[in-house]
C-alpha cells in the first residue's frame, strides 16, 4: 500500500520541522558571508533525511525497536552539547575566526543525526505497511533540503538584525529543540502507561 504524494509531502514537512528550527539557530550563529555553510548544512540534512527512512525500512522491527528506546536521548544529547558550545562561544565573545563552524566535521554529523533520527521509525512504518520507500525518501530529503535552506537564510537575517549575540539565541534554540524531543517522548510514555492502567 503506497501513500499519496500529498500525504508524503505533509509527512516530509512534519519531519523537516526540527531541521528547519535547527537551521535557524545555526544560520543565526554562522558568521560566514559565503553560501557554502548553507549548502553544506542543507545537503547533509537532506541526505540524512533521505537515508534514515531507507535504513529504517531495511532494518525492520528489531533494530527500530532498539533505537526507539534511546533515540530521544541521543537527539537531546547531541543538540544540547552543540547548543551549549554555541552559547559558551557567544558569551565569551571569541574572535570570528576562532568560532567553530557548525556546518563542518563532527558538529555537522551530530546535527544531521539528531534532526533525522525520527525518520528511522517512519521507514519502519513503511515496511510494516509494505509500502515502497525510495520515492517517499527522495521527497522527504528534498523537502528537508529546502526547509534547511530557508531556515539558514532566515537565521542569517536575524544575525544581521541583532548582531553577534544572536549566537546565544541559536544555542538556546538547539537546546530547546532537544528538550522538546525528550519531553515529547517521555510524555508519550507516561500517557501510554496511564492508558494501560486504565484498561
Amino acid at each position: 500500500m503506497d501513500m499519496s504524494p500529498a500525504t508524503i509531502i505533509l509527512l516530509a514537512i512534519a519531519l523537516g520541522v526540527d531541521a528547519f528550527s535547527v537551521a535557524i539557530g545555526i544560520g543565526a550563529a554562522n558568521n560566514k558571508k559565503s553560501w557554502m555553510p548553507v549548502w553544506r548544512l542543507s545537503l547533509s540534512f537532506g541526505l540524512f533525511q533521505f537515508a534514515m527512512p531507507v535504513a529504517g525500512w531495511l532494518a525492520g522491527a528489531t533494530v527500530a525497536d532498539i533505537i526507539a528506546d534511546y533515540d530521544h536521548w541521543i537527539a537531546f544529547g547531541l543538540l544540547a552539547f552543540i547548543g551549549g558550545k554555541m552559547i559558551r562561544e557567544g558569551l565569551e565573545e571569541a574572535e570570528e575566526e576562532e568560532k567553530e563552524d557548525q556546518t563542518r566535521g563532527w558538529p555537522l554529523l551530530m546535527l544531521s543525526i539528531a534532526t533525522s533520527i525520527d525518520a528511522l521509525a517512519v521507514g519502519f512504518s513503511f515496511s510494516v505497511l509494505k509500502a515502497s520507500i525510495l520515492f517517499p525518501s527522495v521527497i522527504i530529503g528534498v523537502v528537508c533540503f529546502g526547509m534547511t535552506v530557508v531556515g539558514m537564510v532566515f537565521g542569517k537575517a536575524l544575525a544581521k538584525l541583532f548582531g553577534r549575540k544572536v549566537e546565544i539565541f541559536g544555542g538556546l534554540v538547539l537546546m530547546v529543540i532537544g528538550a522538546r524531543i525528550l519531553l515529547d517522548h517521555l510524555n508519550y510514555q507516561l500517557f501510554s502507561l496511564d492508558l494501560f492502567k486504565f484498561f
